[in-house]
């Protein structure tokens, strides 16, 4: 079993560098539906590769960045352990949009666990396939049809979406995910990278 978690782990480390984070910020902020939120919150977290596996004992594990007024404020980190029924592997992009002030200060206090009840809304692609005797076609994009299922509301402060990247994995809570921040101006950075 071990064996296996640390595989998952070494499977969905994520690799942050800063062309991750516009990526991900442009296929959030290409939604519509989004754009109220990116309009009107005090800030947010964007985690561009958030890896989650499991078989009976499951983890997730990201790094992110947390912006305030629009401006990077620092860096975060997002892990999780669960036990119980699950079973695969998952990876997927996740921001979190802070409504007010008081939400920033509390996301960011190092105290700061979503509870048990906490749900997200995924992002999806729009996909179309099509098959026939004509021949074969599909096609993917991001718009007002792939993102038409958005429910707007603040839990607590704080919407979460998500951004399937790949993997199939059965539980879908971001409840018990727990965040480490690390303000700017204390965050070392190592040379040569």
């Amino acid at each position: 079993m071990r064996k296996l978690l640390l595989l998952l782990l070494i499977t969905f480390q994520p690799f942050s560098f800063a062309d991750n984070y516009d990526g991900t910020l442009d296929v959030f902020e290409s939604s519509p539906d989004l754009q109220s939120y990116f309009d009107n919150a005090y800030g947010y977290a964007v985690f561009p590769t958030v890896g989650r596996g499991g078989m009976v004992i499951g983890g997730s594990y990201g790094n992110g960045q947390v912006y305030e007024n629009g401006r990077v404020a620092g860096r975060v980190s997002l892990t999780k352990l669960s036990i119980g029924f699950q079973l695969g592997g998952q990876v997927f992009s996740e921001i979190i949009f802070l409504q007010d002030k008081r939400a920033f200060d509390e996301f960011i206090s190092n105290r700061f666990e979503f509870d048990a009840s906490a749900s997200a809304v995924a992002i999806v692609l729009g996909a179309q396939a099509q098959a026939g005797t004509a021949g074969s076609s599909a096609s993917a994009g991001v718009g007002p049809v792939s993102t038409n299922q958005v429910e707007y509301g603040y839990n607590k402060g704080m919407a979460v979406f998500l951004h399937t990247l790949g993997g199939l994995m059965y539980e879908a809570s971001i409840g018990g995910q727990k965040f480490k921040y690390t303000p700017l101006e204390k965050d070392v950075k190592t040379p040569g990278l």
